[in-house]
């Protein structure tokens, strides 16, 4: 894949699982141990992690922008690497889903003044999302810095590449969505300028790091409120996945439906059907992920419609996930409670079947 020799089509894909430093941000040595427990995927992909303080905006998630950070980050990778593991890091902006509890009192920015109605992981709760301010013309080239200043620090780290998240509820996702970005100037209108700014990242980070290490996450999506899915989101992720083809990227993680598409313009999309209609559209490495077991997996790599299948509520609950593919042996079930939590319990005490 890219620039890396992977010994199986086994992706770890990003959790977020609360257990980095509440206060600097600062991966912890429980994370060292969570994730080199999960070495003997093919590639881990990080959870996602903030590319600035502007872009944190989930209570005790880890950031990649101080040098605290990126000896933190350096533990994880550190302990991966000599588990015979590889792990890229998600490179995160949360724009509107951030809230003011989040950023000392300061409004969220997102490309335009929309509330997405959502929810908030702020240090008291689970709250409302709040209407956003909209980024001036100065802070977007600030941001796009960002990205690619994360992205030399995750080299930095000691990370084997990096992913940046493009979908789901995010910044990226924010500029995308027309109904989120309203926005009159360059950044807004049709879908060329909406997507922008995504190229505008790529492309900062592809200075820093060669393409073979870089990737991206993106597929298009319905959700509620201003997420929901119209007639421009499949069009506007297949120029997007189209165009992300002449940079030459070492991935493109997709999503399947993770909501019900029934009676959208994405109802198509259901099932295999995401991973069909977009595997024409990208030519280079494709990663299939949502709602995957071994037999799915096994089809859809058969068929030719994915590369490499990315598996993540599986992997809370099964740090040798791979070894249990390749012998059939049954899955652990997940302790729900302990999911968002603090401590090793339910997150590194998981138990393997198969000890070295």
């Amino acid at each position: 894949m890219g620039g890396l020799h992977l010994p199986n089509r086994i992706v770890m894909a990003p959790l977020t699982r609360m257990r980095a430093g509440s206060v600097d941000h600062v991966p912890t040595p429980l994370q060292a141990e969570y994730y080199s427990q999960r070495a003997s995927a093919g590639l881990i992909v990080s959870e996602a992690t903030a590319i600035s303080p502007e872009g944190f905006g989930w209570a005790d998630t880890p950031g990649l922008w101080s040098a605290e950070q990126v000896r933190g980050w350096r533990r994880v990778t550190d302990a991966v690497h000599e588990a015979g593991g590889q792990i890229v890091a998600q490179l995160w902006h949360t724009g509107a889903i951030s809230h003011p509890d989040l950023r000392n009192g300061l409004q969220p920015v997102s490309a335009s003044d929309v509330d997405p109605l959502q929810v908030s992981v702020t240090p008291t709760g689970r709250k409302p999302t709040v209407t956003p301010r909209p980024m001036t013309k100065r802070e977007i080239p600030r941001t796009v810095a960002d990205y690619a200043r994360a992205a030399r620090n995750a080299l930095d780290a000691g990370f084997d590449g990096v992913q940046i998240l493009a979908n789901y509820l995010y910044l990226l996702a924010q500029f995308l969505n027309r109904t989120t970005n309203r926005r009159t100037d360059e950044y807004g209108g049709g879908i060329e300028n909406r997507a922008r700014i995504l190229f505008e990242v790529v492309e900062a980070i592809l200075e820093e790091i060669d393409p073979a290490r870089v990737g991206v996450k993106i597929s298009p999506m319905h959700e509620g409120g201003p997420f929901a899915a119209h007639e421009e989101t499949l069009p506007m992720a297949e120029y997007a996945v189209r165009e992300l083809n002449g940079y030459g990227l070492s991935h493109l993680l997709l999503m399947g439906n993770s909501t019900d598409f029934s009676g959208t313009p994405l109802e198509p999309l259901m099932g295999d059907g995401m991973f069909h209609h977009f595997r024409p559209i990208f030519r280079g490495v494709l990663i299939a992920n949502v709602q995957m077991d071994a037999a799915r997996g096994t089809r859809l790599i058969e068929e030719g419609v994915a590369d490499m299948v990315a598996f993540g509520r599986p992997y809370i609950a099964n740090p040798d996930l791979v070894e249990r593919i390749a012998t059939g042996a049954p899955l652990a079930q997940v302790d729900w409670d302990s999911v968002y939590a603090a401590g090793p319990h339910g997150y590194c005490d998981y138990p393997k079947l198969y000890k070295p």
